[in-house]
């Protein structure tokens, strides 16, 4: 036995390995309602769920199907079978009415079908059923109503000539309700019902109707009131309220006295009730009688003549002020004259602390509080006293001395605005516009934040201080007069000039130089200036000036150029300058200092004209000399020469010359020299050498014209280039001779000496 059930283990633990290790796959799932989504009551329906599931063993698996409606769970079935679930509905009823989907699980694995949506239609008339037909009023009737082999959540309804009177909901077919009816007669009873389904709900029809009857019960209220008739305040009224055919019952009964919403007593079989009438109190008194679901009412109506009406509280004058004498008085209009005379109604005040004197009957007068106060009168007689309305006194307080003023900038010519404005007083105010006391306009303040605007223009600046405004606000005192308006007018800028200093002319390098701008008009002010050749102004100032000046230090001539300038204050108005040409001479120093370069080029040129003509001058005595003897110093040198110059009768025995052929260089010589090589010797200088002869007389005063006085007269001796050169260092010499006289200077050009042979002899 133990071999056999060994070798069963195992066998059934290989199939379950077998079984595990198969392998499948949910391919697809379906729902589907048979016969058709739409069907009427009483149709079988057939809800198929179809899945299709591959698998790699011959193993049936098992599977797990859920249906739900609307959400909700309906079925639920697991099968090893292959085949379609089936979730019938036989007898399909409005209830079957919702969307329906099918899932499905297999080992974890699960899929859901797509959702289809069955609509059942047509609901089963309703039957009502009543326990009796005829019965008492108050007593309970037992209604059923049923909806035949429905399903769901069912609401149904009573009504008693078509009136409904309760509703019941049940998740049954059946609904059963208590009914109770007041007051005898003929009740027409139905009901319905209402399948609900999510989210609407399906009405049926009316069930069967059925008349019941309804037994008045003998058992009556009744109510007395005494007086009945020519009630009038002041009058005693006597109220019951019984009941009539009282019979004894399990019932408890009640009774209730009543005017309008005021109950006035109550009790079991008899209620009283004894009042003071009063004119409210004319209307409809009731006595109600309750006994279990049963309510019986009596009614009757009473009328009261009023002996006086309620007084009215009045106020004069309607507008008082604070600290104003006023009057109260309070008046009851209507009287009952055939029993109450007008004089026996008394009047009083309240509050008593408001310090009114009655100055006759209901009139009551005193000066207003400084404040807000609420006041009352009563009128009593015969016992009957009655309140007015509360009479709310709010004085008014009198406008206090306007203040007048402008908003914004007054700019003559143009309009502004004149403000009028009281610190305090009771609304509504009347502003009125002066000018020199005459009325130019006036405009009434109602409401807190609204402002007393006057649009003004004027032409003259003085014609600010003639305005004023006057306030008021009581109609029985004059109004108040403001100060007269004082505000600064901004006159628009005209005429604008510009100025300059120092003077045009007298504009030079070096120099500050102020460009003055000028306007008429009313500071404060913005002052420009401009170059013409600049967009953007040289500079910008404000001032409460009418005059402002740009000060440029030093001027140069870069800042020669057309300026102008341009102004605007508050009137926004730009007046421009006319426009000035500026132009920046030459510093005087400058100009000195080129006359004084001019007269020292002048100078240097005259000083070099001077040389130039006392060069020609030299060379024209040396022509003037042609009477000079010119000879050689010694027989054996051609070179050295003496030369005697002669004037009038006069002979001067000038210095030796000696003369190179190859070149000529001035040398001066003292007159005093010792001898020619000695001058020679001690001069670094081109052997040239001067002879100063003073004469008074040109020996040719034809030839050598010379001005009076002293002159220096200069010779250049040259020998012919056939002589030999001197025994001396130097190369040649020419002799210089200094002649004065009071001729006039040699004027021509000096003749040049090219041979030695020309010069006059020399003289011992």
């Amino acid at each position: 036995m133990g071999p056999l059930l060994l070798l069963t283990s195992t066998l059934l633990c290989s199939w379950r390995m077998v079984d595990a290790q198969q392998l499948f796959t949910i391919r697809d799932i379906t729902l589907a309602i048979e016969p058709s989504t739409d069907v009427s009551r009483d149709t079988n329906v057939t809800v198929r769920c179809q899945a299709v599931v591959s698998s790699s063993g011959q193993e049936a698996l098992s599977r797990t199907y859920t249906i739900y409606k609307d959400s909700t769970m309906v079925y639920t079935k697991t099968t090893s079978s292959s085949e379609d679930l089936l979730y019938p509905l036989p007898e399909a009823r409005v209830s079957n009415t919702g969307k329906y989907r099918c899932n499905i699980d297999i080992e974890g694995r699960k899929m859901q079908s797509g959702a289809e949506k069955l609509t059942v239609t047509g609901l089963a008339a309703p039957v009502l059923r009543l326990n009796k037909g005829v019965f008492s009023e108050g007593e309970e009737v037992t209604a059923t109503c049923t909806a035949p082999r429905e399903t769901g959540s069912i609401i149904f309804y009573f009504y008693a000539d078509s009136k409904e009177l309760l509703e019941e909901r049940v998740n049954s077919d059946q609904a059963e309700a208590k009914l109770r009816f007041s007051g005898a007669g003929i009740r027409k009873i139905h009901c319905d019902y209402t399948v609900l389904i999510t989210p609407d709900s399906i009405k049926s029809k009316e069930s069967n109707s059925m008349t019941v009857s309804v037994k008045e019960l003998l058992i009556t209220p009744v109510l007395e009131i005494i007086p009945q008739q020519n009630i009038y305040e002041g009058d005693q009224l006597d109220l019951s309220c019984t009941v009539r055919n009282f019979q004894h019952t399990s019932q408890s009964i009640s009774l209730y006295l009543s005017q309008g919403t005021q109950l006035l007593s109550s009790g079991n079989t008899k209620v009283n009730h004894t009042m003071v009438a009063l004119a409210k109190d004319s209307g409809e008194f009731e006595c109600r009688l309750e006994m279990g679901n049963v309510a019986k009412v009596a009614t009757k109506t009473v009328s009261v003549t009023e002996l006086f009406s309620v007084p009215t509280l009045t106020v004069s004058p309607a507008e008082v002020f604070q600290g104003d004498d006023m009057k109260l008085t309070c008046r009851s209009e209507n009287f009952a004259s055939e029993i109450l005379r007008r004089e026996e109604v008394t009047y009083a005040i309240d509050p008593a602390e408001s310090r009114l004197i009655s100055s006759e009957a209901g009139v009551f007068s005193g000066r207003t509080l400084p404040y807000d106060f609420n006041y009352t009168c009563t009128a009593q007689a015969k016992g009957i006293m009655k309140r007015s309305k509360v009479l709310t006194v709010r004085p008014k307080v009198s406008v206090s001395q306007p203040k007048i003023s402008v908003l914004g900038r007054v700019i003559l010519g143009r309009p502004f605005q004149i403000l009028c404005q009281s610190d305090r007083g009771s609304l509504p105010i009347n502003y009125t516009l002066m000018k020199v006391y005459e009325n130019l306009n006036t405009t009434t303040v109602k409401l807190p934040d609204q402002e007393a605007l006057f649009s003004i223009i004027i032409q003259k600046p003085e014609e600010i201080t003639k305005f004023m405004c006057e306030a008021q606000n009581n109609r029985r005192k004059e109004g108040l007069l403001s100060k007269r308006l004082n505000a600064t007018v901004i006159v628009p800028l005209s005429e604008a000039t510009l100025t300059v200093v120092p003077d045009l002319a007298d504009i030079a390098e070096g120099v500050d130089l102020l460009l003055i701008c000028g306007i008429k008009g009313t500071p404060p002010v913005s002052f420009k200036w401009y170059r013409k050749d600049s967009a953007q102004p040289l500079f910008t100032t404000t001032s409460n000036e009418i005059t402002k000046h740009y000060n440029v230090t030093s001027v140069g001539s870069k800042h020669s150029g057309t300026y102008y300038c341009e102004a605007v204050n508050h009137a926004n108005n730009v007046v421009r300058s006319q426009s000035v040409k500026i132009e920046v001479h030459m510093a005087l120093w400058k100009k000195g200092l080129i006359v004084a370069s001019c007269l020292l080029l002048v100078t240097v040129l005259v000083l070099l004209l001077l040389l130039v003509l006392c060069f020609r001058a030299k060379r024209g005595k040396r022509e003037a000399a042609a009477e000079l003897s010119v000879k050689p110093s010694s027989p054996k040198s051609d070179d050295s020469l003496t030369v005697n110059l002669t004037h009038d009768t006069e002979v001067y025995k000038a210095a030796t010359v000696r003369v190179d052929r190859s070149a000529s260089v001035w040398s001066e010589r003292p007159p005093n020299a010792v001898s020619d090589e000695e001058s020679s010797l001690a001069s670094n200088e081109p052997d040239v050498e001067y002879t100063e002869v003073v004469h008074p007389q040109p020996a040719d005063p034809a030839r050598v014209p010379l001005k009076k006085g002293t002159d220096t007269v200069y010779s250049e001796l040259q020998n012919s280039p056939h002589g030999a050169a001197d025994h001396h260092d130097y190369q040649g010499s020419v002799e210089y001779a200094e002649l004065n006289s009071e001729q006039p200077e040699i004027n021509h050009t000096h003749p040049q000496v090219n041979h030695h042979q020309d010069l006059p002899v020399p003289v011992d």
